[in-house]
């Protein structure tokens, strides 16, 4: 498979210390630097009290699966040879939900609840996507 084919992440300036992050293997969320509320998505301002005061903290890479889905047709024509695919909402230890694929299991040994723990994929010289696998 060619991996320029790939649909990735186009970082912006606001997200680049995420990916930068997910390059050197870390997985990083944002903290309000006024109220301490932690956030995920990136975000110019703390959605709870907009403030602009914005810190990067690096999360444990560790979480719960909330919910899940097991994609057995490719959204795109570029990963017809990873399906079935899982992809999950996480939520995380430090208290904030992201969405990533669930790797290096079958689909059918995911369930709601199981404890996930951060891995990396590099799909490109420039992005490393944080992907999760089940805790042993």
């Amino acid at each position: 498979m060619d991996q320029a084919q790939r649909p990735l992440p186009q970082p912006t300036r606001i997200t680049q210390p995420y990916w930068d992050a997910a390059k050197d293997h870390r997985l990083v969320i944002q903290q309000c630097g006024c109220c301490k509320t932690r956030q995920f998505y990136p975000r110019e301002f703390c959605a709870a009290c907009l403030s602009d005061s914005i810190e990067w903290i690096e999360s444990a890479g560790r979480g719960t699966i909330y919910t899940y889905t097991i994609n057995r047709r490719p959204s795109n024509a570029a990963l017809s040879e990873k399906v079935p695919y899982v992809v999950a909402m996480i939520d995380l230890d430090e208290g904030v939900r992201m969405m990533a694929n669930i790797v290096e299991c079958s689909a059918e040994a995911i369930r709601i609840g199981a404890r996930v723990r951060v891995c990396f994929e590099p799909v490109s010289p420039e992005i490393t996507l944080p992907q999760f696998r089940l805790e042993a």
